[in-house]
């Protein structure tokens, strides 16, 4: 993965954001929501948010819910000058829009911060991983060995998350991640990893449930890309989707690939009503592409992998109708308009829950918990509500409450 990012910024090393890089905003509120998936449109088209759903598919009723942490606090925490956060995740590479989406919902906590807190300024020190697991072996090293990093935000995809974890329980770094949501990744004894969102094994079984259910689809083909995320997705979809699932159209891609035609001649003699793709959108875009080339009309479902603007852009017209999933949330109308006026763009997916796990951490430091064995104490009994959702964490990492979003391009 060494294709630069679409959205047209090459960022790596190390960014410091202090006193005088700060935009001052005000606090958050959660009670506006707005109507997109954290972002984005292409010409007339843009992701929409449709409908919060449980793990049965069904519709949850919206709850206004507590008033969501401030990362700027009381204005009067103290920290020693080398305090760090760091990001890590794909910054560049075809799926960079992600981990973009990431490091920005992640700058602006901090930038919210250190302007309302003068005697401690967080720097941020962000690392490029591409979104590949060997490159992420090669740099989370780097992260561990920096002891002015209290804590970590990521790693931000599965299969760089599986390959890093165990050296970051054996450093025993806090590692907060927005977007990893294979369901093993908690199955590791690993004693410092926390997701902040739902995992595949909730989010496979409520878009399968919710599919067959309000969307009424009969007749469905599972098609994944062959990443950790895509495989266990596709799996936990499959499982759940039972009769409707047809397993002869079933197929498997790989990840870099942009011919599909194979795959779109299996699904079109197949004339399903869903396909479902268990991928990124680096991938999804071509795919939907060319599914809509060779004449197939059947509905595309995604994911949140693909959940982002970058998928529009590149599909054009063909990503007209397409329902894509996220466990993430909808970013509320005043903290959009804080990231955007941030970083010149709106937020994307993951945005919402990156400013969530960072103000968590900065918490921390400003109850004076700096060190990285007390930081990890403070997140391991934390509870408390967040933008997108409240955070509270069991004994492997896992959310106590999370459910799933569905969204639509129209």
């Amino acid at each position: 993965m060494t294709r630069s990012s679409t959205r047209g910024r090459v960022v790596r090393g190390a960014l410091v954001i202090g006193a005088a890089a700060v935009l001052a905003v005000s606090g958050c509120s959660s009670k506006s929501t707005s109507n997109n998936a954290g972002g984005g449109s292409s010409g007339n088209l843009s992701i929409k948010s449709l409908v919060q759903i449980d793990n049965q598919g069904k519709a949850l009723s919206a709850s206004a819910g507590a008033t969501p942490a401030n990362p700027a606090g009381d204005g009067k925490a103290t920290c020693a000058p080398t305090t760090s956060i760091a990001m890590a995740g794909a910054l560049t590479g075809p799926n960079a829009a992600l981990g973009i989406n990431i490091l920005d919902g992640v700058k602006l906590a901090i930038n919210q911060h250190n302007a309302a807190n003068s005697a401690c300024q967080v720097k941020l020190k962000q690392f490029d991983t591409e979104g590949d697991p060997q490159k992420a072996t090669q740099v989370v090293p780097t992260v561990i060995s920096d002891q002015s990093v209290s804590a970590l935000i990521g790693p931000a995809f599965s299969g760089e998350t599986k390959a890093t974890g165990g050296l970051l329980t054996s450093a025993g770094l806090p590692s907060l991640t927005a977007s990893a949501t294979n369901a093993s990744l908690t199955k590791n004894g690993w004693t410092t990893f926390f997701r902040g969102l739902a995992n595949d094994d909730v989010q496979g079984p409520s878009v399968a449930h919710y599919l067959v259910g309000a969307g009424g689809f009969k007749k469905i083909c599972v098609v994944q890309d062959d990443s950790d995320y895509g495989v266990g997705l596709a799996k936990a979809v499959t499982a759940a989707l039972g009769s409707a699932n047809d397993t002869d159209c079933s197929a498997n891609v790989k990840t870099g690939d942009r011919d599909f035609s194979a795959t779109v001649s299996k699904i079109s003699s197949a004339k399903p009503d869903a396909i479902f793709y268990a991928g990124y959108y680096a991938e999804a875009a071509p795919l939907v592409s060319q599914l809509h080339s060779g004449g197939v009309t059947a509905t595309f479902v995604s994911d949140d992998g693909t959940n982002d603007p970058q998928f529009v852009k590149q599909a054009g017209d063909s990503a007209k109708g397409s329902l894509l999933s996220c466990p993430c949330g909808p970013a509320p109308d005043t903290f959009a308009a804080q990231y955007k006026a941030l970083n010149s763009q709106d937020p994307g997916v993951y945005s919402v829950e990156a400013y969530d796990l960072t103000t968590i951490v900065l918490k921390a430091i400003d109850s004076g918990k700096v060190a990285r064995p007390d930081i990890l104490n403070y997140v391991r009994a934390y509870d408390g509500q967040g933008l997108a959702r409240r955070y509270h964490w069991d004994n492997t990492g896992e959310l106590t409450n999370a459910s799933i979003w569905m969204y639509k391009v129209q």
